[in-house]
């Protein structure tokens, strides 16, 4: 790349112009050596950089295409041009800048190119389903800050939703029942779960209006991205499409094309306070749209659907005969004295998959219990709900420990509303970053109204910026501070990115000064 001048965009340009499918997370990934590009994909690299794709996949053979001759460059030469001579260098690097391995191995232990029988050496890729299968909230940008980490360098990370660093504690009573219940918890539970962890997860749907829903409908999870997974393999064929919201989670989109789906993302009104722009939505349903999936509240965006915007999502779903799946995980996290509606609780005649857990509510996300519960017209669903009963079964059970305390964290003192509150520290600290986002020129923000995420938007103009992850890395290089980029959330523009607001205020004042020098002198 340094010797031809090329940055990471260059690549995703290239394929755009060809045809290729090739995004920004992929690239980032065959630079810094994570992932070895499919043979299809090595031709394309290859002839885009005019070099040779066995000197490319492995060092072996001359560098430049059609060579018959000439020396092998050595190839942690090849990896110090990249690091020093490439333009990439600078503070406004990609992650091939800095990364701790390269996609060529050390000259010194050659890869060999034919098996011991003079055979060519058998090469293990990933699978194809893979191809469209992204998970930015860890991705490129998240291994680049581990790789400064390793070299003694800080960085503050609001990059991903996990309470326990910033002081967030589980519940003493939690603690304390689980420590007293493991004896009993050394063996299999039943695949949906414990009996008296579903009965609570009832009770508790029950509290939530959820209709038509009995203990066989509960089903407890490894954390609710596990049950994401298995809801969508039961579902889809080839071919078969969901609707996603855009931001969304980006599990979501992840698991409908790993299931072989096709994610159809619907818009959220930034104008209008994120909601779901249900014209939008209507446009994008097919005779191949299965479902629309609904989180509310939302993660990135913060946003809470009020009823009457729940409403049309039910009437557009009961017109076009869809399922809906609805994430819920923060439905305790609901601030300024607004209540959260379920939206299975306003569609009784239609089949619904309702998704929650305690990762958030009760600030224990290493304990991994999640729950979904299914709700409404059960009759039209009886084949998915067998496929369902099958892939629970093979998982033979989640969590059984973490399990035994579902009946605990739902009854009782609900600690969290503390601090959703005035004078709460959730509630205190997004007060805080809202306020202090919004007055840095160049930034406008939407007051989330749950959860503990902002999405904040940036002036591209202002800021040249036409690469969200350049942005991420230029600011986490520059500042040591880790976000998410927009489109690490499928959203379709640069403009945007998400903080985590979980550190206490002292810190995000911090963070904010330093977003705010970076930003005065930033153009990409």
């Amino acid at each position: 790349m340094a010797l031809r001048h090329m940055k990471q965009v260059d690549f995703i340009h290239a394929a755009s112009t060809r045809g290729v499918k090739l995004g920004k997370s992929h690239i980032s990934q065959y630079v810094s050596g994570k992932t070895t590009p499919r043979p299809d994909i090595m031709r394309f690299l290859a002839a885009t950089l005019n070099v040779s794709e066995d000197w490319l996949a492995a060092g072996n053979g001359p560098m430049e295409r059609g060579s018959s001759s000439g020396s092998q460059p050595d190839s942690r030469r090849s990896l110090d041009l990249t690091a020093d001579a490439s333009p990439a260098s600078s503070s406004s690097s990609s992650p091939s800048s800095s990364a701790s391995s390269s996609p060529m191995p050390d000259s010194s232990s050659p890869t060999p190119a034919s098996s011991p029988k003079g055979h060519p050496m058998r090469r293990f890729t990933k699978s194809t389903k893979l191809d469209n299968v992204l998970y930015d909230v860890r991705g490129p940008v998240v291994d680049e800050a581990a790789r400064m980490e390793a070299t003694g360098t800080h960085v503050l990370k609001l990059n991903i939703g996990n309470p326990a660093p910033f002081g967030f504690r589980t519940p003493d009573e939690v603690i304390y029942d689980m420590a007293h219940q493991l004896p009993e918890c050394e063996g299999y539970s039943a695949s949906k779960g414990l009996f008296s962890a579903r009965k609570a997860i009832m009770q508790y749907a029950q509290l939530k209006n959820l209709p038509n829903v009995s203990i066989d409908d509960i089903y407890t999870g490894n954390g609710v991205s596990e049950l994401i997974n298995l809801s969508m393999s039961a579902l889809l064929d080839n071919g078969d499409e969901v609707l996603i919201p855009s931001p969304d989670y980006p599990l979501w989109t992840a698991c409908v094309n790993l299931a072989g789906g096709t994610a159809v993302h619907y818009l959220c009104d930034e104008q209008s306070e994120w909601y779901p722009d249900i014209d939008d939505m209507r446009s994008k349903i097919t005779d191949k749209t299965k479902a629309i999936v609904v989180i509310n509240p939302n993660n990135p965006t913060g946003a809470l659907y009020p009823k009457e915007v729940l409403q049309q999502i039910v009437d557009l779903a009961r017109e076009h005969q869809l399922m809906i799946f609805s994430d819920e995980i923060y439905d305790r996290l609901v601030m300024d004295g607004l209540q959260h509606v379920s939206i299975a609780s306003l569609a009784p005649d239609l089949f619904c998959v309702t998704f929650s857990g305690l990762s958030k509510s009760h600030m224990i996300a290493g304990y991994r219990v999640g729950w979904m519960v299914l709700s409404g017209n059960k009759n039209v669903a009886r084949d998915y709900i067998e496929g369902l009963n099958m892939l629970t079964n093979m998982r033979i059970c989640s969590n059984v420990p973490a399990q035994s305390i579902v009946q605990t964290a739902l009854g009782g003192h609900q600690s969290v509303n503390d601090y959703i509150v005035p004078g709460g520290r959730i509630y205190e600290q997004r007060d805080y970053i809202y306020n202090a986002l919004n007055s840095i020129p160049g930034v406008t923000a939407v007051k989330p109204k749950a959860a503990f995420y902002i999405f904040p938007k940036l002036d591209v103009k202002k800021f040249n910026i036409s690469d969200d992850e350049q942005f991420a890395l230029d600011l986490l290089h520059d500042e040591r501070i880790l976000i998410t980029r927009g489109g690490g959330f499928n959203w379709h523009e640069p403009d945007h990115f998400r903080i985590v607001y979980l550190p206490r205020i002292e810190v995000l004042k911090d963070a904010t000064a330093k977003l705010t020098d970076f930003l005065s002198y930033y153009r990409q």
